[in-house]
């Protein structure tokens, strides 16, 4: 099962980062100013995550593909890692999907 990290970032801004059940970090997200942002930044990513349509899927500049998560108000939201082929980016997503509905909250800012 997936959970969420908090953890708070050297210029003292938080950030989260949700992990898959296997550890990896499947997203993660801005800096916030406040604990409070950053979870609501969570919340945001659990009601978001349900929709294909808020998956904004990307190619970097160097060729390899990425995704962000944005809000219904076009925010991202959290941004994945780079990856190696369309079809890795396309089971990022789907990890998204499944693992940020119900993902726990482990805090270590």
């Amino acid at each position: 099962m997936g959970k969420f990290v908090i953890t708070k970032r050297t210029n003292g801004e938080f950030q989260f980062n949700l992990k898959a059940g296997n550890g990896q970090v499947i997203l993660s997200s801005q800096g916030y100013a406040t604990k409070a942002s950053c979870e609501n930044g969570i919340e945001s990513v659990r009601k978001n995550s349900a929709d294909d349509a808020r998956f904004d899927r990307k190619t970097s500049t160097n060729g390899k593909d990425y995704f962000n998560l944005t809000a219904t108000n076009g925010q991202i939201i959290g941004s994945s890692e780079l990856y190696e082929s369309l079809a890795a980016r396309e089971n990022g997503i789907e990890s998204v999907k499944k693992n940020a509905p119900d993902a726990g909250v482990e805090d270590l800012s």
